[in-house]
Order: C-alpha cells, then sequence, then structure tokens
C-alpha cells in the first residue's frame, strides 16, 4: 500500500516514535527541513558566527538575503540517478529534488555589506557583526487648539 511521504515505512513505529522521541529523528522527521540546516550560533564580542550544515549542496544553489532585518539562508538540491541495461531500457529512475530554507533576526541595522559569508566542505560559515540599535528620537507632534 503506497502512503503519503510523511510516513516512513512502517506507520505505527513511526508514530510511537513521535511519543517516545519528540524531538527525535523519526522517519517522518526526515523528509522535513528541520534536521537539514544543523546551526551553530556563536556570539563574539563584535558579531556573530554562524555555521550552517548543508552536506551534499552546491555552493551555487545557496543563496543568503537579507530583507527587514532577517537574514534568510536557502538551499536546493536536485539529483537525477538511474539505471539502465545493455538496450538502453530503464530499469530504474528516480529523482530527488528538495529546498530548505531558515531565518534569523539580525537586526535592522545591520547591512548586506555588513555580512561575510564562505562556503567550504558542506559548511556555511556567515559573520553577521553586532550593531547597537540607534534611537530614534521621539517627535512631538501637537494638535492645535482653537479657542
Amino acid at each position: 500500500m503506497l502512503m503519503p511521504s510523511i510516513f516512513g515505512e512502517n506507520l505505527l513505529d513511526d508514530f510511537f516514535d513521535r511519543f517516545a522521541n519528540p524531538g527525535g529523528n523519526s522517519a517522518g522527521q526526515r523528509a522535513t527541513g528541520w534536521n537539514v540546516m544543523r546551526t551553530d550560533v556563536k556570539e563574539s564580542g563584535v558579531g556573530y558566527e554562524l555555521h550552517i550544515d548543508l552536506p551534499g549542496f552546491q555552493k551555487e544553489n545557496v543563496k543568503a538575503e537579507l530583507k527587514d532585518g532577517y537574514l534568510t539562508i536557502c538551499a536546493r538540491s536536485g539529483r537525477d540517478t538511474g539505471e539502465k541495461d545493455e538496450e538502453g531500457t530503464y530499469i530504474r529512475r528516480e529523482r530527488y529534488y528538495g529546498t530548505c530554507s531558515r531565518s534569523f533576526y539580525v537586526g535592522r541595522e545591520v547591512t548586506q555589506e555588513d555580512i561575510r559569508a564562505k562556503f567550504e566542505d558542506g559548511i556555511l560559515k556567515i559573520s553577521v557583526p553586532k550593531k547597537t540599535p540607534v534611537p530614534v528620537a521621539e517627535e512631538r507632534k501637537y494638535i492645535p487648539i482653537e479657542g
């Protein structure tokens, strides 16, 4: 019987695994992206270092965007595999495609030029400086009273 991809090989084991290990990695959770972009965040005196695990991803398929104070990392993957017999007829053909993303609030004061990123050995390393929010002076607006 075919089941939706949210279920693993054994529906009942997956169901009970969620109760026994709610934060763990059951087969039903493998399809989601929460365990793909594991991130270490390290704070220093001048900023933050993010190390994001992206095994199997290529540098050109990883994008970082800064918008409204949120740094969003998106990664996509695609892979085609196939096997042929001597006559070239497909015996099996599989395609795997997927995307994952994760956002971090870095503050509205941080600009794109402030952030440094480097991708090597399946790890995206991002440096984000600490910036102190600039206090906005409260402007008093008086309503004229006629009289």
